[in-house]
């Protein structure tokens, strides 16, 4: 760095002696484009059921989903991704209700863009996880993921749900391999224009207990999925799954979680141009929650890591603060 003056002509606390100077050199800030809102959608009607592990956040029926949604809109926020909670009489081993064109997430898809056209965008998530006994993004065989057989799936899902208007198709499952396979089904289908958002980062990560608790599969998970997700110590297989993922056809790339990959984050933002967001996931939404509720930190501790994910490179943020968030900006 070059020499840029000494104290005592230089006095840096001088443009951080009043808000208002705070406010003019700010160098990262947040606005409701940079939130996206993550919704869980239940069997029902007038449900709205508060998900223990996750504070102040609930399943939805279809027609609550849709006063949340109008919310979202008013507020501005450009985007919801949606998950559903599904009954335990609709699991199998294979995951077929993700194929049915009158499931929750069909259902839901129809109702908000009949209701909603393209005032907001959805976003829905490609995996079998919701819709399996066994609680694994794909299909088991001989007690392994079997890749290939759970692409053919996860094609099908991803047209079912390009056919119900689905703007942003989000593949979480971590197959290799599947984001050039869903992208040239989509194109020869005349959905050319359906964005693909990889989650090419996904780590095998500790805090996504609460999530699986929200939609169901939590108690059902056999094992692990650390054959699929990445090892939380490696960063430059980041590097090589982002390169493969965007060859093959991604428009956006998703590193998830957030906060404990700030790292990451910011290495794909430097190699990669390429939108980028990330995932600010259920256990350090309720992490950060539970600790505003005991007053170990402060309120504006919210806002302090969603900064933070700007700051490393973050396009967006998927949050589970983000009404909360854009309320108080507007």
């Amino acid at each position: 760095m070059k020499n840029i003056g000494s104290y005592p002509n230089l006095r840096m606390r001088r443009n951080r002696k009043a808000d208002w100077v705070r406010r003019l050199v700010s160098e990262h800030n947040l606005s409701t484009n940079d939130l996206i809102l993550p919704l869980f959608v239940k069997e029902g009607y007038q449900k709205k059921e508060e998900i223990k592990s996750m504070p102040n956040i609930f399943r939805y029926s279809i027609d609550e989903l849709t006063r949340v949604v109008e919310k979202a809109c008013k507020l501005k926020i450009p985007l919801i991704t949606l998950f559903p909670y599904s009954e335990i009489k609709k699991k199998d081993s294979k995951g077929k209700e993700a194929l049915n064109k009158n499931n929750l997430i069909c259902r839901a898809l129809r109702s908000l863009k009949k209701e909603f056209k393209n005032d907001i965008g959805i976003m829905c998530d490609v995996a079998l996880d919701p819709y399996t006994i066994h609680g694994h993004d794909g299909v088991l065989k001989n007690s392994k993921i079997d890749n290939d057989l759970t692409i053919e799936i996860l094609i099908k899902q991803s047209l079912l749900q390009a056919q119900m208007q689905c703007d942003i198709i989000a593949p979480s499952d971590m197959m290799d391999g599947r984001i050039g396979e869903i992208r040239k089904a989509l194109d020869k289908k005349g959905y050319e224009d359906t964005q693909i958002v990889s989650y090419a980062v996904k780590y095998a990560s500790n805090f996504y207990g609460p999530f699986r608790d929200a939609i169901g599969s939590e108690k059902s998970l056999k094992g692990d999925k650390k054959t699929y997700q990445m090892d939380f110590r490696n960063s430059s297989e980041a590097l090589r799954e982002v390169a493969l993922d965007v060859k093959e056809g991604a428009d956006i790339i998703m590193v998830k979680p957030g906060l404990p990959y700030l790292d990451i984050i910011r290495t794909v933002k430097d190699n990669f141009k390429i939108p980028i967001f990330s995932y600010q996931v259920s256990g350090e939404y309720s992490l950060i929650k539970n600790g505003i509720k005991k007053k170990l930190i402060g309120e504006d501790a919210i806002l302090e890591s969603l900064i933070s994910l700007k700051r490393a490179g973050s396009n967006a943020i998927v949050s589970y603060f983000a009404l909360e968030v854009a309320s108080q900006i507007k």
